[in-house]
């Protein structure tokens, strides 16, 4: 009996291992907005759901690192679902605390951007499956805002 029940767990093994899983892929990454305590970007985040049922999405944890070194993590819990059979875009909001820019200022002082690594991990909750974790990863860099952009432009003519 017991070598019954190690094959039908090979067999369902194999056949979780060969399905099809949601892909993810970061779009963009953007300020999206200036507050006391931090700069806060968006992580703009194409999920494709190959499955004809929505999939629920119980959490969204991030690390945004720069020169190295974390600046910031956290997570999202319960942001939704993925639409079935389609991309579902996500907005993922990283708080960069102001002290930490500050400690970046070698990198920022060149040519006032941040080179960034962004990993993001998506644990959806499929069906019979479980929790299943969808690593994405971006690299890139992002211009930082200046003054004028703060505060608007005053031209006169």
């Amino acid at each position: 009996m017991a070598g019954l029940v190690d094959k039908a767990k090979e067999f369902v093994a194999e056949k979780v291992a060969n399905m099809k899983k949601p892909e993810a892929t970061v779009k963009n990454v953007d300020l999206k907005d200036i507050s006391r305590e931090c700069i806060t970007y968006k992580a703009d985040v194409n999920v494709a759901n190959p499955y004809s049922t929505a999939i629920p999405i119980c959490e969204i944890s991030y690390t945004f690192k720069s020169a190295g070194r974390v600046i910031a993590e956290g997570s999202i819990p319960d942001p939704g679902s993925l639409k079935a059979n389609a991309d579902t875009m996500l907005d993922v909001g990283v708080k960069v605390p102001h002290s930490v820019l500050i400690s970046l200022i070698k990198d920022i002082g060149a040519d006032w951007d941040i080179d960034y690594e962004l990993n993001i991990i998506l644990t959806v909750d499929l069906p019979v499956v479980g929790n299943l974790n969808i690593p994405v990863n971006s690299v890139g860099e992002i211009k930082l805002p200046t003054l004028s952009s703060l505060f608007g432009s005053s031209k006169t003519v």
